[in-house]
């Protein structure tokens, strides 16, 4: 008997109707208290070698529907190693369309808009590098439902850098970034990793949105909120996972932050300034161009021609992190930008953009990090 489930960590579907291998027709389910859907993680079961067309409707209506064209699902057998599989998208079918094609080798096969991070991964990072010398877990707060927002500092520097993630929970990219760098910043043999080390205190929010991520939501908490927009004010009743954040990084000073998130149509990796800040400096200007120049020299998965247009003098959103950080703090602080799609300018047309394409994304994002550390302050 076929059957479509997603009743765990991060599943998010909803059952139109599953009939036979080539009729399976499902639903987003929006994110809680809002209009948000986009994330999809679910299990087909009992379709062993049949070829499969699974079908997601609705899509017009979606938070991002611009993303679905050229975009293809990840599947997996084994829930470790997520491929691509041939997807098309007809915006004009049942209010727009995601077909999937799909043959399942095994009795189960996962389906999901990217490579999910589930809480059990997250709790495992978060044990495996508290035990590591040097490394210190902390509990900034409890999100709304009450899980912890875990952060793991590391290094004794002078220098107060945060890297965030997750504050929109259906980016599971962000918090492999976060795997990757919190890796890198924990190698005894790593030479850049000591520099930083000894250069900064760095602080590590893996994840800032556990109860989304639970719920399976795209882009808000447990009451519908997008956490992206509460840095202005953020308040115990609708955001207290910023709360907790934003006090901690006051009790520090910010010398230096990133913001890791996923884009949904743009087809590459780029960064979002803070160009539109009231008390914007030359200094803060020229380090961005420098962190963005240097980091497209270091690596073929980042470019600076593509991306979000800067707000023009004095318009940027300060409800958002990078933008309210930068004017409060007089710091360096930018949002990195990762596909769902795949980085055009160094396509992989197995994977796609993956979590191993994250993860050593971080490394080179904190190996520029150790070039402008000095002039920092």
């Amino acid at each position: 008997m076929i059957a479509v489930s997603a009743a765990f960590d991060s599943g998010n579907i909803e059952v139109v109707r599953c009939e036979a291998p080539d009729d399976i027709v499902l639903r987003i389910a929006r994110d809680a208290h809002s209009d948000f859907f986009q994330w999809f993680h679910f299990r087909l079961s009992g379709a062993r070698g049949e070829a499969c067309t699974v079908r997601i409707i609705g899509l017009e209506a979606s938070a991002y529907p611009g993303g679905w064209p050229g975009y293809e699902a990840v599947t997996s057998h084994d829930r470790a190693t997520w491929v691509r599989s041939p997807s098309r998208y007809d915006a004009a079918a049942d209010g727009g369309t995601l077909t999937i094609e799909v043959t399942p080798l095994h009795d189960h096969v996962w389906l999901a808009y990217f490579a999910p991070y589930s809480m059990e991964r997250h709790h495992e990072l978060v044990a495996r590098m508290m035990v590591l010398p040097g490394v210190q877990a902390r509990v900034l707060g409890a999100s709304l439902e009450g899980q912890p927002i875990d952060c793991l500092t590391i290094g004794e520097g002078p220098r107060q850098v945060w890297l965030y993630a997750r504050q929109h929970p259906g980016e599971s990219m962000a918090e492999w970034w976060m795997e990757g760098a919190l890796e890198m910043l924990t190698d005894p043999a790593d030479e850049v990793a000591a520099a930083l080390r000894a250069g900064a205190t760095i602080h590590c929010i893996p994840n800032m949105n556990p109860d989304g991520s639970c719920r399976g939501h795209l882009r808000t908490n447990a009451a519908g909120v997008n956490l992206n927009r509460e840095w202005a004010g953020p308040t115990a009743e609708r955001s207290p996972e910023v709360l907790a954040a934003l006090a901690a990084m006051t009790a520090t000073g910010v010398d230096f932050a990133i913001d890791v998130h996923g884009d949904e149509a743009i087809p590459q990796v780029f960064i979002a300034g803070f160009e539109g800040i009231p008390g914007i400096t030359e200094r803060q200007l020229g380090l961005l161009g420098r962190y963005k120049e240097t980091l497209a020299r270091a690596t073929p998965d980042f470019q600076t021609r593509i991306g979000y247009p800067p707000a023009a003098a004095g318009r940027a959103n300060l409800t958002m992190s990078t933008n309210q950080l930068a004017e409060r703090f007089g710091c360096l602080a930018m949002t990195l930008e990762m596909p769902f799609k795949d980085h055009d300018d160094n396509a992989d047309s197995r994977a796609g953009w993956s979590p191993e394409r994250s993860k050593g994304l971080a490394r080179s994002c904190l190996a520029v990090l150790a070039e402008l550390l000095p002039d920092l302050r």
